[in-house]
């Protein structure tokens, strides 16, 4: 457990439901909501964190002093290849897309090969499912789904589907991530209707001051928690968490086996099998490119970190 406790102080146990930079909300055991600042400027705190506090009475503020071991941990990549970590204690990744705007599947790829490193379940949601989707898109979501991952449609503005998205992430710890404008906040409203309310400003500091750049934590209706975060024009899984041979694609790691050499990059080497898989119509084109993406932004991230 990472500490920063002066001795002897008396400790509160919180967990953290809302992040803002270095201002926080947690919520103790009681259902107290409270602000807090962590103490010292090398202890990481993300929403979703378990967290012991102390007040400090000299200036009459609520100190986050330790950090409780995390059971899973989602990452990013910086620009220099450094892991930022974004939410903690999750069970389940909902990754948003919608007709409008038009879907990256290459984001929603790297979504998945991060849900993959941090050992997350991945669901793909649609939103305004009411809309025609591209027929590339469609085609896209049939791969998804025939590589196992599962995917449903829904529509928070007619409430299409929601019933049997709600009894998927009963009683999870679930994180609603995507592009900008896909719907997620409308979501987070059909799902937790009182969600505007519940966790409130963060503190002063932060008032006037775009919701979008912090991300919170709800507790649904029916049990378990849904995390809201802030849409993406991009996104790059942490490279030092991916598996380093398939990088999370699930047709890389069940071809890699059958590859002439066991460090196939499966880009240009001999005898590969993913690459055949590929020429043969077994894989996806589009997959392997985003494939072929991540592995070059992996090994340019890679080096940066160096």
């Amino acid at each position: 457990m990472k500490n920063c406790n002066p001795a002897g102080e008396q400790r509160l146990r919180a967990q953290v439901i809302a992040a803002h930079g270095r201002h926080f909300r947690v919520l103790t055991a009681e259902g107290t909501s409270l602000l807090a600042r962590p103490l010292g400027r090398h202890l990481q705190v993300v929403c979703g964190d378990g967290v012991l506090c102390v007040h400090n009475a000299q200036h009459d503020e609520l100190h986050i002093v330790a950090v409780e071991p995390r059971r899973t941990a989602l990452y990013r990549s910086d620009a220099r290849g450094r892991d930022e970590l974004l939410a903690a204690n999750l069970s389940m990744l909902l990754i948003v897309l919608a007709a409008v705007p038009e879907p990256d599947l290459f984001i929603v790829d790297r979504y998945l090969c991060a849900a993959a490193s941090a050992g997350l379940d991945a669901v793909l949601i649609t939103n305004k499912c009411e809309l025609p989707l591209a027929e590339a898109v469609a085609a896209g979501l049939t791969e998804f789904s025939r590589l196992g991952y599962r995917c449903l449609q829904c529509s928070a503005r007619t409430g299409a589907g929601l019933a049997e998205l709600l009894a998927l992430i009963s009683g999870q710890r679930v994180m609603l991530v995507g592009q900008s404008g896909v719907g997620k906040s409308s979501l987070l409203r059909a799902l937790v209707p009182d969600s505007t309310a519940a966790v409130g400003e963060l503190m002063r500091e932060t008032e006037g001051r775009h919701t979008t750049t912090s991300t919170r934590s709800y507790s649904m209706p029916q049990g378990g928690e849904l995390l809201d975060s802030p849409g993406v024009r991009d996104f790059a899984p942490a490279v030092a968490r991916l598996e380093a041979a398939s990088l999370g694609f699930v047709e890389v790691a069940s071809l890699a086996p059958h590859c002439r050499f066991a460090d196939c990059r499966h880009m240009q080497e001999p005898d590969c099998a993913l690459r055949a898989a590929v020429d043969g119509g077994d894989v996806s084109a589009r997959r392997y490119e985003s494939y072929r993406r991540l592995r070059r932004l992996y090994e340019r991230l890679h080096d940066a970190r160096r």
